[in-house]
C-alpha cells in the first residue's frame, strides 16, 4: 500500500454551485432529451397527486369520478403554476404541485394573501439565513416526508421493492458501467423502472396473484383496482368554483394560513435544494419574496378552482434533477405542458395514474434521498468543530423528527391533535405547524443560530455567513442576472433588490 500524500490530506474545496450536472438551468439539452426527461417530472409528480386525491376524496364522501376530477384539476393548476413560477417567480426549475401539508378544503386559502405575498417579510428571513441554520432546514424538507416512502413499498412489497432495486441499479451502476447507457439507465432510469415494474404488476393481477387477498392489498397492487380510467371523461377543461361557491368558515381559515405557512418553509427549503442540483448560485432574498409571491397567487388558483390542497415546490422532483443530472428550466417548462395536456385529456392521464401506488413510494425513497442530500452541502461552509455548531445541528434535526412524529402518533391514537383546548383556531395551527418536520427544525435552527452565542467574533465565521453573504444582496454577484433575472426585459419595471 502506498504511502499517503500531504496533498492528499488536503479537505475538499467548498464550492458555490454544484459542479456534477450535464445540463444546468441556462442548458438546455437536445430535444429528445428534454421530452423523456420532461415527461418523467410529470410522472413523479403524478405519484403525490394521485396519493393527495386517494387520502382526501374519500374522506369527503366522493367516489371515481369526482377523484377523477381531483387529479385533472391538480395536474392542471400544478401545469400553469410550475409554469408562473418558472417565468415570473424564482425562475428555478422547481416543479409546482400538490403538497401534503395541507389537510382542510383548500377553497378557504383564497385569503392566503393576507399573511406574506409580495410584502418581502420572507426576504428579510432569507437575509439572515445562515448555512447552517440552512442545513436542518432544507434536509429535513425531504426527510420529514419518509413516512410516504418505504412505507408505501411495503404495502404491496412484491412491486415496491423491485422498483427500488432496479432504480438504484439502473441509475447507480447499469449508468456507469455501460458505455452507451448513460442515456438509457441515467436519463431514464425512472421511466424504464416504471415501465418494467407495471408490466410485472399486470401480469399478477391478470394471473390471479391477488384474488384471494385482503382488500387493503389488492387496492395497493392490483393495475384494475382505482376505477379512474372508467370515470375520467374524456376532455374536461377546469374551472373556478366547480364544486360549488365558497363557504368562508373562520376555523378554517386559521387552519389554512398555518398550513400555508408550514407549507411556505418547505418550498422554500425545497428551492433552496433545486438552485443547488440546478447549478445555480444560492437564490438572492429578493427572489425568494418574488417566488413566494407567485406561490400565494398559485395557492388562490387551487382554492377557487378546489385542487382539495395547495401548492408547494415538489420534493420528488427536486431529487429527480439530481438523477438524471438534467438542471434546465426548459425540461420543466415542457413538462408542465404535459401536465396541462394529460389533465384535459382525462382518460390518457387516467391510464398512467393506475399506476401501483408503491412503485411511486419506492421511487420516493430515492428521489427524497437526493433533495435531503442538498441540505448537507451547506455543511461544507460551516466548521463543524465547534460546539455551537454541533449543538444546533443536533437539537434541531433531533426534534425536527421526534416532536412531528408525537403529534402525528398522538393525534392517530386519540383521534385529536395535543392542542386541545376550546379554540378551534387555536388547536388547527398548532396541531398543522407542529406536524411539519422542516417547519420544526427551521424555527428552531433559526432561532439558535441568531442567538446562542451570536456576539461572538469567529460565529460569523463559524456558521458560514462569510460564504453566502454575496448573495445576500441581487446585485452583489454577477451570476444572479444570469440565472435570476424576469424574462422579456422585465427586470426593468420589477427590479430585484
Amino acid at each position: 500500500m502506498s504511502p499517503v500524500k500531504a496533498e492528499d490530506l488536503v479537505p475538499h474545496p467548498c464550492r458555490e454551485q454544484f459542479a456534477e450536472l450535464d445540463y444546468c438551468i441556462t442548458s438546455p439539452p437536445p430535444w429528445i432529451t428534454t421530452v423523456v426527461v420532461a415527461f418523467q417530472h410529470y410522472l413523479v409528480m403524478l405519484g403525490t397527486t394521485v396519493i393527495i386525491a386517494t387520502i382526501l376524496v374519500p374522506i369527503m364522501g366522493g367516489g371515481h369520478e369526482e377523484k377523477a376530477i381531483v387529479i385533472q384539476t391538480i395536474l392542471f393548476l400544478a401545469g400553469i403554476n410550475t409554469l408562473l413560477q418558472v417565468h415570473f417567480g424564482t425562475r428555478l426549475p422547481a416543479v409546482m404541485g400538490g403538497s401534503f401539508t395541507y389537510i382542510y378544503a383548500a377553497v378557504a386559502i383564497i385569503i392566503s394573501p393576507r399573511y406574506i405575498l409580495f410584502f418581502g417579510i420572507w426576504r428579510v428571513f432569507i437575509r439572515f439565513l445562515s448555512p447552517l441554520a440552512a442545513v436542518p432546514f432544507v434536509t429535513l424538507s425531504a426527510l420529514g416526508l419518509f413516512y410516504f416512502a418505504f412505507p408505501g413499498v411495503a404495502k404491496c412489497i412484491e412491486i415496491g421493492l423491485p422498483t427500488l432495486v432496479l432504480l438504484l441499479i439502473f441509475s447507480e451502476y447499469a449508468s456507469h458501467y455501460f458505455a452507451k447507457g448513460s442515456f438509457v439507465f441515467g436519463r431514464c432510469a425512472v421511466l424504464v423502472t416504471v415501465i418494467i415494474v407495471w408490466i410485472f404488476a399486470e401480469i399478477l393481477t391478470a394471473a390471479g396473484a391477488y384474488d384471494e387477498r385482503n382488500p387493503v392489498t389488492q387496492f395497493s397492487c392490483r393495475t384494475d383496482r382505482s376505477g379512474l380510467i372508467h370515470a375520467a371523461p374524456w376532455v374536461r377543461f377546469p374551472y373556478p368554483f366547480q364544486w360549488g361557491y365558497p363557504i368562508f368558515c373562520a376555523q378554517d381559515c386559521f387552519a389554512m394560513m398555518a398550513a400555508s405557512f408550514a407549507s411556505l418553509i418547505e418550498s422554500t427549503g425545497t428551492l433552496i435544494a433545486v438552485s443547488r442540483y440546478a447549478g445555480a448560485t444560492f437564490v438572492p432574498p429578493s427572489v425568494f419574496a418574488r417566488g413566494i409571491g407567485w406561490q400565494g397567487i398559485s395557492i388562490i388558483l387551487d382554492g377557487m378552482c378546489g385542487t382539495l390542497t395547495g401548492t408547494a415546490a415538489s420534493v420528488e422532483n427536486c431529487g429527480l434533477l439530481a438523477l438524471t443530472r438534467v438542471g434546465s428550466r426548459r425540461v420543466i417548462k415542457i413538462s408542465a405542458l404535459f401536465m396541462i395536456f394529460f389533465s384535459l385529456f382525462g382518460k390518457f392521464g387516467a391510464i398512467l395514474a393506475s399506476i401501483p401506488l408503491p412503485i411511486f413510494s419506492a421511487l420516493y425513497c430515492v428521489l427524497f434521498a437526493y433533495s435531503a442530500a442538498a441540505g448537507l452541502c451547506f455543511l461544507q461552509y460551516c466548521n463543524l468543530n465547534t460546539r455551537r455548531s454541533k449543538f444546533i445541528l443536533g437539537i434541531s434535526l433531533f426534534l425536527g423528527l421526534s416532536i412531528p412524529q408525537y403529534f402525528r402518533e398522538f393525534e392517530t391514537f386519540y383521534g385529536f391533535g395535543p392542542a386541545h383546548t376550546r379554540s378551534l383556531a387555536f388547536n388547527v395551527i398548532v396541531n398543522v405547524i407542529f406536524s411539519s418536520p422542516a417547519t420544526v427544525a427551521a424555527i428552531l435552527a433559526y432561532l439558535l443560530d441568531c442567538t446562542h452565542l451570536y456576539w461572538e467574533p469567529h460565529v460569523r465565521r463559524d456558521r458560514g455567513w462569510l460564504w453566502l453573504e454575496k448573495f445576500k444582496s441581487y446585485r452583489h454577484d454577477g451570476r444572479s442576472e444570469e440565472f435570476y433575472a424576469l424574462p422579456y426585459g422585465m427586470s426593468r419595471y420589477f427590479p430585484s433588490l
